[in-house]
C-alpha cells in the first residue's frame, strides 16, 4: 500500500477577501462615530469613504458643526421627504435639512407641554444655515378647563373680538433673535387639517401673540422678507406691527394678505411706506375702504420706495382708486399696482387714462372684476396711445368693450415685444 496524502482547501477561498487594516479601521470609525467622530483628522480618500457610510440617523449634535458635505445631507433629506426641491434651498441640502427639521418642531410645538429646550438647543446647531421659515400652523396650548371655554364661545367668529380664549401660541423672539442669517420669514396662525374638529379658538392669533412677534421682528435685523397670512390681523394688530417696523434697516417686503385690515389698519401701513425701505406690500383680501386707500395713495405721492402694491379683494371704490390714480401721476417708483375687486368704475378708469399717458414708470396695472364700462375701456385706450412703458394691463371681468380691450392687448403687447428685444434675457414681468 501506497501511503497517500491529501489537502483540503476551500476552493472558494481567496486574499482578496481579507480586508485591508485600512478597511476595517474605517468601519471602526463609521460605527462608533457618535463616540469619536474623528473625521478631520483622516486623509481626504478616507473621508469620503466614511461619509459615504454614515447613518442618517446620528445626532445632529454630532454632525451639525462638523459634515459639510453636501452628499450627507442629501442623503438625510430624501430619507425623511418625499419632496425635495434643493433649488429654493439656495441649492444647498444642509439648509434644506435645517430650516424644513426647525419648521417641523415648531409646527408641532405645543405651549405648555412642549420642552421648549427641543427648539433652543437647536440653535447653535442650525443658525449658521437657516435663512427661510415658513411655519404656516402654531398649535395652541392645551388646557384643562379648554372644553368649557370654548362652550361659551358663538359659532361667528366674533370670539375674537370678545376676549381672548387661550394663552399665546409659541413665542419666536429667542429663536429668530438667534438666527443672524434669517432672511425671510413666512407665519399663519392657525391649524391645518384640524377638520371636523375645528374650533374657532385654533385660529386666535392673540394680542400677547402679536405683542411677542412684532419686538421679535424688530430686533431681526437682517429680515428682508416678512409675511403674515391667514392670521386674522386685524387694526389694532397691524398698528403694533407697523410701529415696530418702522425704519427697519433691511425689510423690503411685508404680506398681510387675507386678514382683517381695515381703513386704521391701512393709515398705520401708510405711515410705514414713508419710514420705510419697503419695496412690496401686499394686502390683498382684507377689509379696506376709501379712507385706508387714501392714507396709502398718500405715502405713494410724497415719500416711498415702494415698486409693487397688491390690494385685489378690498373695497376701495372709486374715491380710493381716483386718490391712488392722482398719487401716481407725480410718484415715480412703483411698477406694478393690482386693483382687482375693488367695485371701480368709469371714474377710477378716466383718471387712469391720465396716468397711463404721464407716468413713466408703472409697468404693470390689473383691474380684474371691475365696473369699468364701455367709457371706462375707451379712456384707457385714449391713455395709452403713446405709452411705451406698460407691459401688462389686466381688464378681465371689467365690461370694457371688446375691441377697445383688443387694441389695448395690442399695444401692451408691442410695449412687452419692445422691452424683451432690448433685453433678450431678461424675465418676463
Amino acid at each position: 500500500y501506497y501511503a497517500r496524502r491529501c489537502i483540503t482547501e476551500d476552493p472558494t477561498w481567496s486574499l482578496v477577501t481579507v480586508p485591508h487594516l485600512t478597511e476595517l479601521c474605517l468601519q471602526h470609525i463609521v460605527h462608533n462615530f457618535e463616540k469619536n467622530p474623528i473625521l478631520n483628522h483622516l486623509l481626504p480618500e478616507h473621508q469620503r469613504k466614511v461619509l459615504d457610510r454614515l447613518s442618517t440617523g446620528l445626532p445632529l449634535s454630532v454632525t451639525a458643526n462638523l459634515v459639510s458635505d453636501e452628499e450627507y445631507w442629501k442623503r438625510c433629506c430624501v430619507q425623511r421627504w418625499q419632496l425635495c426641491d434643493v433649488s429654493n434651498y439656495g441649492d444647498s441640502w444642509k439648509r434644506m435639512f435645517f430650516e424644513r427639521h426647525l419648521e417641523h418642531i415648531l409646527k408641532c410645538f405645543i405651549p405648555n407641554t412642549t420642552d421648549p429646550n427641543q427648539v433652543l438647543e437647536l440653535i447653535p446647531l442650525c443658525k449658521g444655515y437657516v435663512r427661510k421659515l415658513e411655519i404656516d400652523q402654531f398649535l395652541p396650548p392645551v388646557k384643562a378647563d379648554q372644553k368649557e371655554e370654548r362652550d361659551d364661545l358663538s359659532d361667528t367668529g366674533s370670539d375674537f373680538e370678545s376676549g381672548e380664549v387661550s394663552v399665546q401660541h409659541y413665542d419666536l423672539k429667542d429663536l429668530i433673535t438667534a438666527l443672524p442669517h434669517l432672511e425671510e420669514l413666512h407665519l399663519t396662525y392657525g391649524v391645518k387639517d384640524c377638520g371636523m374638529n375645528f374650533e374657532w379658538y385654533l385660529f386666535n392669533f392673540t394680542n400677547q401673540d402679536c405683542c411677542n412677534l412684532a419686538a421679535a421682528v424688530k430686533m431681526c435685523h437682517n429680515l428682508k422678507v416678512f409675511k403674515l397670512t391667514r392670521s386674522n390681523v386685524d387694526d389694532e394688530k397691524t398698528k403694533l406691527l407697523a410701529r415696530n417696523l418702522l425704519d427697519h434697516p433691511c425689510l423690503v417686503e411685508l404680506n398681510l394678505s387675507h386678514n382683517l385690515i381695515r381703513d386704521k389698519g391701512a393709515q398705520a401701513l401708510g405711515k410705514l411706506i414713508s419710514h420705510s425701505r419697503l419695496e412690496t406690500l401686499d394686502l390683498c383680501n382684507n377689509q379696506i375702504h376709501h379712507l385706508g386707500a387714501q392714507a396709502l395713495a398718500q405715502a405713494l405721492a410724497e415719500k416711498s420706495t415702494l415698486t409693487s402694491l397688491n390690494l385685489r379683494l378690498n373695497c376701495v371704490e372709486d374715491k380710493g382708486g381716483e386718490a391712488i390714480g392722482r398719487a401716481l401721476l407725480t410718484n415715480t417708483t412703483l411698477k406694478s399696482i393690482h386693483l382687482g375687486s375693488n367695485n371701480l368704475s368709469e371714474l377710477t378708469a378716466s383718471l387712469f387714462s391720465q396716468v397711463l399717458a404721464q407716468n413713466t414708470t408703472l409697468r404693470s396695472i390689473n383691474f380684474s372684476c371691475n365696473h369699468l364700462g364701455l367709457d371706462g375701456g375707451k379712456q384707457l385706450l385714449e391713455g395709452l396711445a403713446d405709452n411705451k412703458i406698460l407691459t401688462e394691463l389686466d381688464l378681465r371681468q371689467t365690461e370694457v368693450d371688446q375691441e377697445a380691450e383688443y387694441l389695448i392687448h395690442q399695444i401692451v403687447w408691442a410695449n412687452r415685444e419692445a422691452v424683451r428685444l432690448q433685453h433678450p434675457t431678461a424675465k418676463p414681468p
